[in-house]
């Protein structure tokens, strides 16, 4: 399938011309010529050498963009690569257990996020497209930039923005030799309240870069080790359903009733092996052979324990508070026979990730105006989810299965965690009896090869400096498993085979809440691999197969949500590298058109039903004949005009514009084909018509966007500095929605459909063409994106002695959109904001150093914005402003020892979310302060 979008700024810029060339080829040009020329290159030194390399690379680049440098390998002082970004004008972080790992960049959130490693596309570990960036550790980047305007060169995906990271290239190493080592101990103030939470980690890196055979060799290698504890304490309202609604008050209307609420007590440990290698031979001028390879596996064993209540529109409701047509409290009390309950839960919510990416490149240059560089890349990642739980209620009688009566008094108290009281002992082991037991797995595998041509030639007395031409044809592969075990029912009685297990003192301990939740009741936590022990020696008293995740027919869900999607692109570039005056003004710049072919397809099962299928065997080697094998995919073409000038209006000032057509592809999960399916009668006698359900689509077209950015810089010339001010505006054309589509001509979509079916021995012709199809869909609910970026740096060298050492640097974002979606997770629906955009972002570093004293305070201040809270299910949510403040000082020998203590988090800042309205209580999670202590040796 051909498509091409044409817009003002597309007809505009193809008709202007085209070409390319590479960031770091034309970063070194500049600099190079700045240096031998009349322009000021800012000196690097001591602590601000980070800050200042910064200001170098965002002032000679031929782009809008931000950048983050360190002098050499585990210079940064981050955790991960996330932390570090946040830091930079327009960026934002989503904090997953208190640490930073997606990333927003100009209040789009990380679907819209492209990223690579030394300019290789990365795959992530999860099932969309977002990079999780905490998966690399900051010891082992060297750079990262991230591109807010796009140029033909740049691999194509980001709307947002595209985050490039940068391993060491050993040969532009200062030294002939360098080796770091970091050491460093970490200690959480919040772990005490959380039983078998450990307070202690430890960070340990090191690394080593070393130039020989006359420096025509170089080798880099490094290795960082995290180790650290996950701690929070969380009190969780759940949304309101609309179908629940009811009067509780008697006042002759229907009010909102949460679905329940979780107080939980998270914990466990996270550990990071992340490894990096790069390897460059210069044999002469005209010759560069690179190869890298960068691996990371992060492993995060979580647990979240406490109490879940559920439904509680089912219960017996009295003495209801009620605000503005929302239930805020009461009593709900139960006779053990509806779907009201009280349960004590005990969550894995673990998650292990692998992460391997790649590459070799050959450059040759013929000593005068043409380079040619071939490459050729791998990434791959695989991420497995655990997700696993028990679930215990009081029972009167566990033989009979006669749940007890049960009572529940709370207040909900805003962005505070609520009032709540049981009127049971949840400590008991003689009445809490253990009814479920549940796995459900989610595993993923992304693994994406490409190959690259980048051709350059140099001019010469031409207002185009160069011209670059490439090709990029690239293979990516997702495969995605949902596996399911369980044993008894969430509601209702067990089945006569999976009866209530009784609990053992040796496989419980009590436990109570500490901290913020010191006051709720005390429950029992229950030992996981006890609890399958049981379930399996009940499972096999009774000839049941064991207690093991399947992907199984009998949850139909497991083999329709697994599957897997393709992906070949083919794109090319053309990009015209500019160096002219207008009159006498110098402008630099590039404009080009990059053309990107993409031929997606899925494979999964799709129902026929009535034994119109293949003979499929799921893992448990049942076989199905209701289920057929289905390819679906679709190939469309698009063609991504850009632009970037850079008008330099003095030595230290600049003005920047940019225009440029960009796309994002789908999240990678909603490509997938599976569908499940039911039949209905038509408006015809004798008919039956095709439904199917999926909420995926392998017919979906990217995210496109115009956009435009125009910026002043000002760089100071006394003093080490810069001043910046920037407009943006993104004009996204649609989004990707859920959304049921009827009619669907399913059979002119390219999925198979049956003739007939019968059913009752009648024979039914089938309409494929009226029913409902439960998909995913591009909206045509675009809209801008428009907002200012105001950045500010200053070294206060001008003041005498000590006070040399002072500086600031920090910067003010503004976000504002028309676009607006619909909820109804309050209870009513609603118009929401964008998910991710906050419109006013601040971040702040004050630092000092002085002979080898170095210490800084840093704050990222984002406002309210909407994003999915964390829950036993996924929900939107809105995220309270927050303000998180950093701390951190070192002092450094002559020797090259240096000393370190740092605080994360300093005021113990918690994440808070409501349904719309504050008294519709949310996340309120807290994860304590991160203490660090160490030091590091460099050579």
């Amino acid at each position: 399938m051909f498509q091409f979008k044409p817009s003002l700024l597309t007809i505009a810029l193809i008709a202007a011309g085209a070409s390319m060339h590479t960031y770091a080829a034309d970063e070194t040009k500049k600099i190079e010529s700045a240096a031998e020329g009349s322009i000021e290159v800012i000196e690097v030194r001591g602590f601000r050498t980070s800050l200042i390399k910064s200001l170098n690379t965002k002032r000679f680049a031929d782009t809008v963009s931000e950048s983050i440098s360190a002098d050499d390998l585990g210079a940064l002082p981050d955790q991960s690569i996330a932390d570090a970004l946040t830091r930079l004008p327009g960026i934002t972080a989503v904090r997953t257990g208190g640490q930073a790992s997606g990333l927003n960049i100009r209040g789009l959130d990380g679907d819209f996020v492209f990223a690579t490693l030394n300019g290789r596309e990365q795959v992530t570990t999860g099932d969309k497209r977002a990079i999780e960036f905490d998966q690399y550790p900051s010891e082992l980047i060297n750079q990262a930039t991230v591109y807010k305007s796009p140029k033909a060169s740049l691999i194509e995906g980001g709307v947002a923005g595209t985050v490039e990271l940068k391993t060491a290239d050993p040969l532009q190493a200062s030294k002939e030799h360098n080796f770091t080592v970091n050491l460093r101990g970490s200690f959480n103030d919040k772990a005490g309240d959380v039983t078998d939470a450990d307070d202690l980690g430890n960070r340990l890196s090191f690394s080593y870069q070393g130039k020989f055979l006359e420096e025509t060799l170089g080798v880099a290698l490094g290795y960082a080790h995290l180790y650290q504890p996950s701690v929070s304490s969380q009190f969780i309202g759940l949304h309101y359903p609309s179908w629940q609604r009811r009067d509780v008050n008697d006042d002759g209307s229907d009010d909102n009733i949460s679905e329940g609420f979780e107080v939980q007590q998270k914990g466990g440990e996270e550990t990071r092996d992340g490894y990096m290698g790069a390897i460059h031979w210069q044999p002469n001028d005209n010759w560069s052979i690179k190869g890298d390879l960068f691996h990371s596996k992060f492993d995060s064993e979580t647990f979240a324990r406490g109490f879940r209540v559920k439904s509680l529109a089912n219960g017996n409701i009295s003495d209801a508070t009620v605000e503005d047509g929302t239930m805020t409290g009461g009593t709900v009390t139960t006779d053990g026979t509806d779907n009201f309950a009280v349960f004590v839960v005990n969550d894995n919510d673990s998650k292990y990730s692998e992460l391997t990416s790649g590459a070799f490149n050959i450059e040759w240059n013929n000593g005068d105006a043409l380079t040619i560089a071939a490459d050729i890349s791998y990434s791959k990642a695989d991420g497995k989810f655990v997700n696993g739980g028990t679930r215990a209620v009081i029972y009167d009688d566990m033989d009979n299965q006669i749940r007890s009566a049960e009572s529940v008094t709370y207040q909900l108290n805003g962005l505070n965690p609520a009032d709540v009281n049981f009127a049971k002992d949840y400590t008991d082991t003689s009445t809490l009896g253990l009814r479920e037991v549940g796995m459900w797995p989610y595993d993923q595998q992304n693994d994406l090869i490409a190959y690259k041509l980048d051709l350059n030639y140099q001019l010469s007395d031409s207002f185009i400096s160069s011209v670059d031409v490439g090709v990029r044809y690239s293979q990516r592969e997702f495969n995605a498993q949902r596996s399911q075990a369980g044993y008894g029912s969430e509601f209702g009685n067990n089945p006569d085979h999976m009866p209530v297990i009784r609990l053992t003192d040796d496989m419980t301990d009590v436990v109570n809440f500490g901290g913020e939740l010191s006051g709720y009741p005390s429950f029992l936590k229950i030992d996981f691999d006890q609890a399958v022990d049981l379930v399996n020696a009940q499972l096999a008293s009774t000839g049941n197969d064991p207690f093991s995740p399947s992907a199984n027919w009998e949850n139909n869900w497991t083999m329709i949500q697994s599957g897997s999607v393709n992906e070949d692109v083919l794109a090319g570039y053309v990009q015209a590298n500019l160096d002219f005056e207008i009159g006498s003004l110098p402008v630099t710049g590039n404009i080009g058109v990059r053309v990107v072919n993409t031929d997606q397809s899925s494979k999964g099962l799709q129902q026929v039903g009535f034994g119109l299928g293949e003979e499929i065997a799921d893992d448990n080697g049942s076989i199905s004949t209701d289920y057929i094998r289905n390819e679906i995919g679709k190939t469309y073409t698009d063609y991504l005009p850009s632009i970037n000038l850079n008008f330099h209006l003095t030595e230290n000032d600049q003005i920047r514009f940019a225009a440029a057509s960009v796309m994002a592809r789908p999240p990678i999960n909603k490509l997938k084909s599976g569908m499940g399916s039911w039949y209905d009668d038509t408006s015809t006698p004798g008919e039956k018509k095709y439904n199917a359900w999926g909420n995926t689509s392998p017919l979906l077209d990217p995210f496109y966007a115009d956009q435009y950015d125009i910026s002043y810089e000002h760089y100071f010339s006394d003093t080490e500095g810069a001043i910046a001010i920037a407009l943006f505006y993104k004009d996204i054309k649609s989004f990707i929605n859920d959304f049921t589509v009827q009619p669907f001509d399913f059979e002119a979509a390219g999925f198979i459909v049956p003739d007939t079916i019968v059913e009752n021995g009648i024979e039914y012709p089938v309409v494929k063409d009226e029913g409902q199809y439960q998909t995913a869909i591009n909206n045509d609910n675009g809209g801008y994106i428009r907002g200012i970026e105001l950045a500010y740096t200053q070294v206060f060298d001008f003041l005498p002695d000590a006070w040399s050492g002072l500086g600031f640097t920090g910067s003010y974002s503004f976000s504002d959109s028309e676009v607006e979606f619909e909820t109804d997770l309050g209870g009513e629906s609603r118009p929401i904001p964008l998910p991710g955009l906050s419109e006013h972002v601040v971040n702040t570093t004050l630092f000092y150093g002085y002979e080898g004293f170095d210490t800084r305070v840093s704050m990222r201040y984002r406002s309210e914005y909407v994003s999915e809270q964390v829950a036993v299910e996924s929900q939107l949510a809105y995220f309270a402003p927050e303000t998180i403040i950093d701390y951190q000082a070192s002092y450094a020998l002559d020797n090259g020892l240096k000393f370190l203590f740092q605080v994360n988090n300093l005021t113990d800042e918690p994440s808070k979310t409501h349904f719309g309205e504050e008294y519709q209580t949310g996340t309120i999670q807290t994860f304590g302060r991160q203490y660090f202590l160490g030091l590091s040796y460099t050579l």
